[in-house]
């Protein structure tokens, strides 16, 4: 089958199926960037969190959370308030786990190429730990994610092992996270859109029907940002040089595997996914 072919046969399989995840939606601050990548025809969106605080109880494996095998005590998307916090910690019978987890978006893209743009865009955007991966069968996924994660255990056999008010300093750090969390959302979807009105919308629209241009020779007086036409590319020299001209162009501007199935929203990600 032809790859083009086959992958909008998986984007039309991913998108009309329900969303299996614990939440069943896309989270909120979330909407935005996934509908923008769903709406251009070289992505689908996989799976998604706009970022949560949670409280679980249950069993630490090492320095692991098993997630599984945890009780759900508290989640929220929004800043949390220690009064909520205090009231979910009492229900807490073996070690409950604090924990702010931050925006992650896994992206199924059609070609490395659109991976790489959108890679550049991610970084550039405050996500400095997402990474793109190439399974056996060519689909091509890039992982949106960042660093800022917080985790910290509270109690120990139903036993508190802090103050309240040292829950509320961990609450505090936590909503600064969500915080930060949300501009950073905010920055990928705005430069997700400035990335489909001037690299991909060329793309498809190009004048001779290759898509086929880089930044790295830009025309005199054409701004860095401006597309410029240039011969259809051999090897990935291009392409390398047209991620690298993206990242540099954005840099000033203020900026601090897979599931197969439906986009999944919210939900409790296991490693790598």
């Amino acid at each position: 089958m032809d790859r083009s072919a086959e992958f909008r046969r998986w984007k039309a399989q991913c998108l009309s199926r329900a969303d299996l995840s614990r939440k069943g939606s896309v989270d909120e601050d979330a909407v935005e960037i996934v509908q923008l990548l769903n709406a251009q025809e070289q992505f689908f969106t996989t799976s998604s969190c706009a970022g949560r605080i949670l409280l679980l109880d249950g069993g630490i494996n090492g320095f692991e959370v098993q997630k599984k095998q945890c009780c759900w005590l508290l989640v929220t998307h929004k800043p949390c308030v220690k009064e909520d916090m205090i009231v979910a910690l009492r229900k807490a019978n073996g070690d409950a786990i604090l924990k702010f987890e931050p925006f992650v978006l896994h992206v199924q893209c059609r070609q490395l190429r659109d991976a790489q743009i959108l890679h550049s865009v991610a970084i550039d955007s405050g996500f400095r730990n997402s990474g793109i991966t190439v399974g056996k069968r060519g689909k091509t996924i890039l992982a949106v994610r960042s660093t800022h994660g917080l985790e910290v255990p509270l109690s120990h056999n139903g036993k508190l092992m802090v103050t309240e008010e040292y829950v509320d300093f961990l609450l505090n750090i936590a909503n600064q996270k969500m915080e930060e969390n949300k501009k950073r959302i905010e920055r990928v979807t705005e430069r997700g859109r400035d990335t489909e009105r001037e690299v991909f919308h060329p793309l498809i629209h190009s004048p001779d029907g290759r898509n086929s241009w880089s930044c790295a020779n830009p025309k005199p007086g054409a701004s860095s940002r401006s597309p410029t036409w240039v011969q259809e590319p051999k090897d990935l020299g291009h392409l390398l040089l047209l991620s690298q001209a993206i990242a540099e162009s954005w840099m000033g501007s203020g900026a601090a595997g897979t599931r197969t199935g439906a986009h999944m929203g919210c939900q409790s990600f296991r490693p790598g996914h």
